[in-house]
């Protein structure tokens, strides 16, 4: 429970596929907020606790067949449960804001597609974490052409065997992801994040201000 006298954080999510400066941004609102007079805990999926982020070693390297979608789905699910209980929670419950690079919504855009469906996601995520969700959800935009190149200049011959997966496969992620901002418009905002990286995060700022204390 949060502490008396204390009011609850908020937990913000960023989402969007390979390329769209989830990370980058992340950093940027959080500086943002924290020269708001905010307690800021920056985070990111699969990772964000010990456990967590071990999970996360397993779930990112080897080859793109290491794991069935059934076991990648089901180590998510069990790296974010404790990514919940161990960060998430007890930095709201003090007050603090919490950003989040990926949370639930990039599982049901990567893994709920072929052998499992957003519903399987779902359910794993109401018995992994009580079906604790984002207070705002902010879904990072680009043409993919755009998004491409600049996955392709960050990690060169180096993504992990997730972003390292074909055009199709990421096409239909983008495509799963402006269906969940279409089906949940009010926790789901689109933000541009085209054009130069500070105009890109005023819009963010704009996203989560009716959020401010």
């Amino acid at each position: 429970m949060t502490a008396p006298g204390k009011t609850r954080g908020r937990f913000i999510s960023l989402e969007g596929g390979e390329g769209v400066g989830k990370s980058t941004q992340l950093r940027a609102l959080a500086a943002a907020l924290r020269a708001r007079g905010l307690d800021v805990v920056e985070t990111r999926e699969p990772g964000g606790s010990e456990g967590a982020e071990a999970i996360r070693a397993l779930l990112l390297t080897g080859g793109a067949d290491r794991w069935s979608p059934r076991a990648e789905a089901l180590l998510f699910a069990a790296a974010r449960a404790d990514h919940v209980e161990k960060t998430i929670r007890p930095a709201l419950e003090r007050g603090a804001w919490v950003l989040s690079d990926r949370f639930l919504d990039s599982s049901r855009a990567y893994q709920g597609m072929g052998a499992l469906t957003d519903a399987d996601i779902l359910a794993l995520h109401r018995i992994g974490s009580d079906g604790f969700l984002p207070d705002r959800t902010l879904f990072l935009t680009l043409p993919e052409e755009e998004a491409s190149a600049r996955a392709r200049s960050r990690d060169g011959d180096a993504a992990d065997r997730i972003g390292g997966r074909d055009r199709d496969f990421h096409l239909a992620v983008s495509t799963a992801f402006h269906r969940f901002a279409a089906q949940e418009p009010t926790r789901f905002l689109a933000v541009d994040a085209s054009g130069e990286a500070g105009a890109v995060t005023a819009r963010l700022i704009e996203a989560v201000r009716d959020l401010l204390p």
